[in-house]
């Protein structure tokens, strides 16, 4: 690959990633020409973003082609198209262009709406950013990911996704998570020191991948490769790109094939009792393959995608914003959910409260080690060191800190949870300070005073945030700290913060509650803390397990364990993966709401991962869902609103199966007493056409509370009772019509065919409103004004249609007015029969089971492919992939 040098040159130096990781750095920056104290120049960048592209290995944009393609590719269209030639060929001309004409408009509704979808799809995915802190022009910058370009030099820190492949400048106790890439599943360790040529991608420890995660330690590098051209950027060049379905789509697929079953058994049915009544071969045909078409709720896919995206759109003033549009109704079904209770329970807003001290220390003195015991400038720092440098009693230190130089560093990680330091003082003495969880930094003083035990036990009975600081002295220099060195410390005292409640906090559990939705805290925290806090907001006094408590249960105890627990404390990364696990394996959708580098594996395990959009990239990398805003509020926002859209989804599902299975049983058994078609192929599609054509304003319809107050998922068994058990009476109806036309008005063919045809669209189309809730209609549950204009629209269109001068080319004839008032007979007394068979169904019914949970989902590459995507550009050239 060619890399341009930082000074713009006419051809560029050929630095492959195998080469740069086994030349020594200065020859890596020789070749580069590059000063990694400046970086690129802004003017470079842009000619270098011409050359390579962005720094992207997927795009999402919605394409017209691919959409079309997917209302085109059903077999039941084609064979109605092959169906359509041949009647043209035979002579039936007019029929053939009905078909057609039909079919067309039919796949434009589709086209129309689930285009419409794929647009908000990617108005979504451009709303998430994924940043890089690079040096451009002497000084650092934070830019989108994908604005790298070869030459970068990028900073590397903890819990982000390495941007790019790059050579390492520095390292400071660096260690990649590089699972991603090589299947190893402990973090590696990198330095700036060359490898031996030839040495394999797992042990490129001179390098830094795309896509594998900062475990801990910090570091900065040159970017080698982007894009296409990455490690990564090959392995998901290879993959199959289409995500992995969801629960939902898992459903949809479900119910598909029972569609398929019943519309191949009818259709099988009809034309061979057409043939046995030496009915036309073609006529047969036609009628058996509209038949077919009749009982499938054509415009399904199009309806599930109105719903989406006008959910999408709800979602998004509700501050959520969803990663792909099938996971709102998945958000849905969740009935658990996993949180931690910083910024979630608790304002996130950490104060630091007083200085504890400990060992014959003072406060200023355990205050000044603490504040010296950072990683990173207070700015920068993590919400405890902000607090602790932002506070009053901080600023009178300030003066005292300014002859103190930090030497050597060990950062913070998830498994020590601590951070040491080596400092110099005015006098030139070292001193080690380690700072950190108070667990972790008791384990490594010696003689810890009787009374220090007990402070720290009423703090966080108090439920206030404590660190402890200890220290110990060093007797020759030392220009690199490991954890070996943590060990021999004297403890100096204790910091105290303060993470008040949130005062919503209860009232958003409460709502939660009702949704049917348990909320359980996980917290790398301290159990005394997260029990007090519980009990401020009203959560409830239930168990706390601890890590070490977690590793001695078998996964059958822990199964049964999690039932009961309330908080679950000082857990590491991998407790939190399999305590989400655990309770997928029980049943019922289990959501994880996180933000940290250790949420990842629990977000990648959950049902749903929900992140927040100040999240760091690998937590929104894992996450499903993205709040705007870390409230439990926002997020049983975005639970009623995609349970609303999966009730609706549900409405048409039952309706669409139910009505038309109902009115084709009825074409059926029409069949076998007629001498002719009960309604010809093409009124078959005209009715099936309207009749969908109404349904897609159930996106917009109301949903009763009940139905927000219970986890929604498929229940294939229950479509099929509702289908079994409100089909017949559909049936019922239709066998009246057919006594009303043959021996009241002693109707021929074509009257025949258009009085069926108005009522059994009538029916059909007005059933929404007694189908669509469990309530009495009108009275206590009140459809969506849309929703009743279109099924309102829809009747009237019907009943007009065999009046109209395209009644004759649509095989209609005009219906005497009599018929007009029987119909309104019917309509009421077929709602009214609806009403009725509704108790008796609902009260036979028993509650469904909840869902049985699915295996993990292999997603990591794919959503790791998201974080380096763009949303509205197409790419040509070198970065394409």
């Amino acid at each position: 690959m060619t890399l341009y040098a930082a000074r713009s040159v006419p051809s560029g130096d050929l630095v492959e990633l195998a080469d740069a990781a086994a030349s020594p750095l200065e020859d890596v920056l020789g070749m580069l020409h590059l000063r990694p104290e400046s970086g690129l120049s802004g003017d470079e960048v842009q000619r270098r973003t011409a050359v390579f592209g962005p720094n992207a290995v997927s795009s999402h944009r919605a394409r017209w082609l691919p959409v079309l393609w997917h209302q085109l590719r059903s077999p039941l269209l084609g064979l109605l198209v092959a169906a359509a030639i041949a009647s043209y060929v035979v002579g039936e001309r007019g029929s053939a262009i009905i078909i057609c004409a039909i079919l067309a408009v039919s796949v434009g509704l589709g086209f129309g709406n689930e285009f419409r979808a794929e647009k908000a799809a990617e108005a979504l995915h451009s709303q998430i950013r994924h940043q890089a802190v690079v040096v451009r022009d002497a000084r650092e910058v934070a830019v989108d990911v994908t604005a790298l370009v070869p030459g970068d030099v990028v900073r590397l820190r903890l819990g982000e996704v390495v941007p790019a492949d790059v050579r390492l400048l520095s390292v400071n106790g660096l260690q990649c998570d590089e699972s991603v890439l090589t299947g190893e599943s402990l973090p590696v360790s990198k330095s700036t020191a060359p490898v031996a040529a030839g040495t394999s991608l797992a042990d490129l420890s001179s390098c830094a991948l795309m896509g594998t995660v900062v475990h801990s330690g910090s570091g900065s590098g040159v970017v080698l490769s982007t894009g296409g051209r990455t490690e990564f950027g090959k392995i998901a060049a290879g993959l199959d790109t289409h995500p992995l379905d969801t629960e939902f789509q898992v459903g949809l697929a479900r119910f598909s094939m029972l569609l398929v079953y019943v519309g191949a058994a009818l259709t099988t049915l009809i034309f061979g009792l057409n043939l046995v009544l030496h009915k036309p071969l073609l006529d047969a045909l036609l009628f058996s393959l509209a038949i077919a078409v009749g009982i499938t709720p054509q415009l399904l896919p199009a309806v599930v995608s109105t719903s989406l995206a006008a959910g999408s759109r709800r979602m998004i003033r509700l501050k959520v914003l969803v990663k792909r549009l099938v996971c709102i109704e998945d958000l849905g079904d969740i009935d658990t959910l996993f949180t931690d209770k910083t910024g979630t329970l608790t304002l996130g807003r950490i104060d630091f409260m007083r200085a504890v001290a400990a060992g014959g220390e003072t406060t200023d003195a355990v205050l000044r080690w603490g504040l010296l015991c950072t990683e990173s400038a207070a700015a920068a720092g993590n919400p405890l060191d902000q607090a602790l440098w932002g506070s009053p009693a901080a600023g009178a230190q300030r003066a005292a800190l300014a002859g103190f130089s930090q030497i050597a560093i060990l950062p913070f990680d998830h498994e020590r949870r601590l951070v040491s330091v080596v400092v110099k003082d005015p006098a030139g003495r070292l001193l080690l300070i380690t700072k950190g969880a108070p667990e972790a930094v008791l384990a490594r003083c010696l003689g810890v005073p009787a009374e220090t035990e007990a402070s720290l036990q009423a703090e966080f009975a108090d439920g206030n945030r404590v660190v402890a600081v200890a220290i110990r002295p060093l007797d020759r220099p030392q220009s690199a700290v490991t954890a070996a060195d943590e060990h021999g410390l004297r403890l100096a005292g204790l910091l105290v913060f303060l993470d008040p409640p949130k005062p919503d906090a209860a009232a958003a559990l409460r709502r939660l509650a009702g949704l049917g939705i348990s909320v359980k805290i996980v917290t790398g925290d301290n159990g005394l803390v997260a029990s007090k806090v519980c009990r401020d907001i009203g959560l409830g006094s239930g168990e706390v397990l601890t890590g070490a408590d977690i590793d001695a249960l078998t996964d059958a105890q822990l199964a049964k364990a999690v039932q009961t627990t309330m908080v679950f404390a000082r857990v590491s990364p991998e407790h939190k993966a399999r305590i989400v696990r655990t309770r997928r394996r029980s049943g019922g959708g289990v959501a994880f709401l996180g933000d940290g580098v250790n949420d990842a594996l629990a977000l990648h395990a959950a049902d749903v991962g929900i992140s927040v959009d100040s999240a760091v990239d690998v937590a929104k990398d894992a996450a499903d869902v993205i709040l705007l805003a870390k409230d439990l509020d926002v997020l049983a926002d975005g639970v009623a609103e995609g349970r609303r859209i999966f009730a609706n989804t549900i409405k048409y599902v039952l309706m669409g199966t139910s009505s038309n299975f109902g009115n084709m049983a009825s074409a059926a058994g029409a069949s076998l007493f007629l001498s002719f078609l009960p309604m010809l192929p093409s009124q078959i599609l005209l009715n099936n056409l309207l009749y969908d054509s109404s349904q897609l304003a159930i996106p917009t319809d109301n949903v009763d509370e009940e139905q927000l107050r219970r986890p929604s998922h498929w229940d294939i068994g229950f479509i099929r009772r509702f289908m079994i058990s409100f089909g017949p009476l559909s049936s019922l109806f239709d066998f009246v019509t057919f006594g009303v036309m043959l021996w009241v008005f002693h109707s021929g063919p074509a009257q025949f065919r258009s009085g069926w045809f108005v009522e059994s669209l009538a029916t059909q189309t007005l059933v929404i409103f007694a189908i669509r809730t469990r309530r009495v209609p009108f009275f206590r549950s009140h459809p969506s004004l849309p929703l009743t204009l279109a099924a309102l629209s829809v009747v009237t269109v019907g009943a007009v249609l065999p009046a109209t001068p395209a009644a004759h080319a649509l095989g209609f004839q005009p219906l005497p007015g009599a018929f007009f008032a029987a119909l309104v007979a019917m309509v009421i007394g077929y709602l009214v029969l609806i009403e009725a068979g509704k108790r008796v169904f609902y009260g036979a019914i028993r509650p469904p089971l909840p869902p049985v949970a699915a295996p993990d989902r292999r997603r990591h590459l794919r959503r790791r492919a998201g974080h380096f995507s763009t949303a509205s550009r197409q790419r040509t050239g070198p970065a394409s992939t």
